[in-house]
């Protein structure tokens, strides 16, 4: 027989374990369902793969980092560890069950179907991350079997690699990371660059990620980008490896790595670039300067000095035009993912053309009662990080008591009502 449950969470990462934490506390009876453990795309990482921004930025409700070592930048397991150690304490998450499929009931409600069970549910939060399938470029498809094309879930360390130069395509965090990573262990290294902003890790005595929250940066909506792509753009170019360090492309150079522009086509033998490097560059230093002005209107507006932000230096941008692949040990694709709700979820016109949930406030406009929590600009820029799902699962919480008639504890901290492509602008 169906089991009836009033709310359904699918996903224990730090999306669906802070909502849990928010609807326990406005009384509201509910499991959350995860297909593996709680913090399992934390350990689908790399073997080296470390928080970009500080611990201290792990600020989810009931569970915020209270560690020795704030500054400091958590590694995969203990990411992982410090989610378990928080579902465990919520105790609402069944773990090995994988919703299969989701469904509108006839007359109100869902249907979830798992392996082994039927589920039926008056409301369902999805929080099943916002890294849900990686991006294979079309400029990849004639790669021939003789190179592996290898993603960034498939990526584990350079040993895992085999022997050869290896070619990185993308720009964002995770293709700056796996690059530095590989020319770091002895590798040649050539890189198709996409545009992708950067900024030093630290400036004025300060860590990069403490001079954006205090500024409005992390407080951008969708309608403040330059179009609604634009959700899909490349994070600030950083990592916390080794105590957090400076990573972009004139330090990838400055280590060996060969830049390119971008990747048009692979043959069985050979990759073609753009002409276009000089231009991906100029373009990184456009969000290196979009960053510093945000960083200087913010000292400005509190009346503290403006930290010395030097220019950037000059960078070589010749780049080769073709590239032999041949003695190439692999291709590594990091160009970013996409969502896959609509595998499994079956609500015609969910999502946009983006792949983004259509929604207000997180509430799906096509299927009312199915929410949304950590998805990239969901609500904000921070809408699926450490530091500001939080906010998105409160206003989640809210709104859900308020559908079941029941009271909150308070003023709401969450995001107001936002409607996605139709935002106000942030205080």
């Amino acid at each position: 027989m169906p089991e009836d449950i009033d709310v359904v969470v699918i996903g224990a990462g730090q999306a669906g374990l802070a909502t849990s934490h928010e609807l326990g506390l406005r009384g509201v009876d509910h499991v959350v369902l995860e297909a593996s453990e709680p913090g399992s795309s934390w350990l689908g990482r790399w073997d080296s793969f470390t928080l970009v921004g500080p611990n201290h930025t792990v600020r989810l409700p009931g569970a915020p980092y209270s560690g020795d070592d704030p500054g400091g930048f958590m590694s995969r397991t203990e990411i992982a560890d410090h989610l378990q150690a928080y579902a465990g304490r919520l105790g609402r998450v069944r773990a090995g069950v994988p919703v299969r499929r989701l469904a509108r009931r006839e007359g109100g409600g869902f249907e979830l179907r798992t392996d082994g069970e039927v589920i039926r549910s008056r409301v369902v939060v999805v929080a099943t991350g916002a890294y849900q399938r990686a991006v294979r470029p079309t400029a990849v498809a004639g790669l021939g079997p003789a190179v592996p094309c290898i993603d960034v879930p498939s990526y584990r360390n350079p040993a895992g690699v085999p022997d050869g130069a290896v070619l990185v395509v993308g720009s964002g965090q995770s293709a700056c990371q796996i690059a530095e990573e590989l020319v770091r262990s002895g590798r040649d290294v050539v890189m198709a660059c996409g545009r992708a902003p950067w900024f030093p890790r630290r400036v004025g005595g300060r860590d990069l990620f403490e001079w954006l929250l205090d500024s409005t940066f992390y407080e951008q909506t969708p309608d403040q980008l330059a179009s609604p792509a634009a959700r899909h753009g490349a994070n600030v170019q950083a990592s916390g490896a080794g105590g957090g360090h400076d990573l972009h492309y004139r330090t990838l150079a400055g280590l060996g790595v060969r830049l390119a522009g971008h990747l048009l086509a692979i043959d069985e033998q050979s990759a073609r670039f753009a002409p276009d490097l000089a231009e991906v560059i100029a373009a990184g230093d456009a969000g290196f300067r979009f960053v510093r002005d945000t960083i200087v209107a913010l000292c400005q507006e509190s009346g503290v000095p403006v930290p010395d932000i030097p220019e950037p230096g000059p960078l070589d941008t010749s780049a080769p035009a073709r590239l032999d692949l041949r003695g190439f040990g692999a291709v590594v694709v990091a160009t970013g993912f996409r969502s896959r709700y609509t595998e499994w979820i079956d609500v015609p016109g969910l999502v946009d053309a983006q792949g983004f949930p259509v929604h207000v406030d997180g509430e799906s406009v096509v299927a009312p009662d199915l929410h949304f929590v950590g998805v990239h600009f969901l609500r904000r820029r921070r809408s699926s990080l450490l530091f500001g799902v939080g906010d998105d699962a409160t206003a989640t919480a809210n709104r859900i008591a308020t559908r079941f008639r029941l009271p909150t504890p308070g003023p709401s901290t969450g995001a107001g009502t936002l409607r996605s492509g139709s935002a106000p602008r942030p205080k």
